[in-house]
């Protein structure tokens, strides 16, 4: 049994990346492992301010939600890491996200997986908010492995992604396999 800890940044509730979480989550679930969805709307994080004590402290001086979802990550086996694309990158929400991983990234030893998306259906511009989340689990996460990455264009109004059965599919079989 893994720890699956999927991490959705859509403000959106019930948005297309969210619901793609949701099938993640019911694959992994059914598959025994033990999964949480996080919705980062729903917590209050504060931006990174780039002091670095919490390189001599081990903990950030920030009082705010991020903490104990830092401890989630350190105990996770599989992190999820689930964005609509906004002007081709990320949500503010996960960048503020990847910004407070700051000080435990060498303490992450998790497969990723990723779900990106879109309203445009351009797979290479939407490729580059991938990359972009790449920055971290690829070049700072020393010990972890990409093991999925899903992009779904061509969906823009909440619950488009629904009518998608190849992409929920996809979502799903991710989890179940993760």
């Amino acid at each position: 049994m893994k720890n699956v800890l999927i991490i959705s940044s859509s403000p959106r509730k019930g948005g297309n990346s969210e619901t793609l979480c949701e099938e993640f989550y019911a694959g992994a679930t059914e598959a025994g492992h033990n999964a949480e969805i996080v919705s980062l709307r729903d917590k209050n994080i504060n931006y990174c301010k780039g002091c670095y004590v919490c390189r001599k402290r081990g903990k950030c001086v920030q009082d705010d939600d991020m903490l104990p979802l830092l401890e989630k990550i350190k105990k996770a086996d599989v992190l999820v890491l689930a964005t609509p694309v906004y002007f081709y990158s990320m949500t503010a929400q996960l960048k503020t996200f990847i910004d407070r991983l700051f000080y435990v990234y060498r303490d992450v030893h998790a497969d990723i997986y990723m779900i990106i998306t879109a309203a445009d259906d351009d797979l290479p511009l939407l490729e580059q908010t991938a990359e972009s989340i790449r920055g971290c689990t690829r070049d700072c996460f020393e010990d972890c492995e990409e093991k999925g990455c899903l992009i779904a264009g061509g969906v823009g109004k909440r619950g488009e992604i629904k009518c998608r059965e190849d992409l929920m599919e996809e979502a799903y079989e991710m989890g179940r396999n993760c």
